[in-house]
């Protein structure tokens, strides 16, 4: 059973936008606080940023001020635009629910490069 499935990747230049889907499970989204994580390579995933069911949202440092993490509970689907995009924010972008996860989905590819 796929409970998550990322889109919206691809390649972009420093100073770059890109925006961000994650279809969830219902079961599995609603009423629950979800994130956005990412894996740079030789890295280990790290939570880039969550949302609660009522839309209270958390940034890492790293990313605050550029990114923006929304949901539509009715679509059981999660955005993050990204915005002012730097080199090391390159890396496969993953959703998941924060406090009971599931499988992780393939993940989406955001490259940023000249």
């Amino acid at each position: 059973q796929v409970q998550f499935v990322e889109s919206g990747g691809g390649l972009v230049q420093p100073g770059g936008s890109l925006s961000l889907s994650c279809a969830a499970s219902g079961s599995i989204f609603k009423g629950y606080i979800m994130a956005w994580y990412r894996q740079a390579p030789g890295k280990q995933r790290e939570l880039v940023a969550r949302i609660s069911s009522a839309g209270g949202r958390n940034y890492a440092d790293s990313v605050r001020g550029r990114f923006t993490i929304s949901r539509d509970n009715a679509k059981n689907t999660m955005y993050l635009q990204m915005n002012s995009l730097k080199p090391e924010d390159t890396a496969v972008y993953y959703c998941n629910n924060v406090n009971y996860p599931g499988d992780w989905g393939q993940g989406t590819q955001v490259t940023v490069s000249s």
